[in-house]
């Protein structure tokens, strides 16, 4: 079973930067693309974008196109997301996720999330 592992979350102010980063278990890993997607407490999670892993094309929710870049290492099986501009309300459990298939509209693998906190 593939396990995807996220570091990096925190504790910043706002307008300040924060990368999160997300390891597959697996160098042999086979995925379709992997995103984030992120929770606030009281509220549903939330899609926050994704990477097509072979082309490298990027899709963002609205509310961080513009702030948030997602990248990857293929090398390394591992996803990026640089969250710069952060506000208050980007506050969450960021979690990653990893689809198999083009035609998968939910994600077949979840990290165990990572915490962001910004504050004001």
């Amino acid at each position: 079973q593939v396990q995807l592992v996220e570091s990096g979350g925190g504790l910043v102010q706002a307008g300040g930067s924060l990368r999160l980063s997300c390891a597959a278990s697996e160098r042999s890993f086979s995925t379709h693309r992997m995103g984030w997607f992120r929770q606030a407490p009281g509220k549903e999670r939330e899609f926050v974008g994704f990477i097509i892993w072979s082309g490298g094309w990027t899709v963002y929710a609205d509310s961080v196109k513009g702030r948030f870049t997602i990248s990857r290492d293929i090398a390394k099986t591992t996803v990026y997301l640089q969250m710069n501009s952060l506000k208050p309300e980007d506050t969450a459990i960021y979690y990653c996720v990893s689809y198999k298939s083009p035609i998968n509209i939910s994600p077949d693998y979840w990290g165990q999330g990572t915490q962001v906190t910004v504050s004001s």
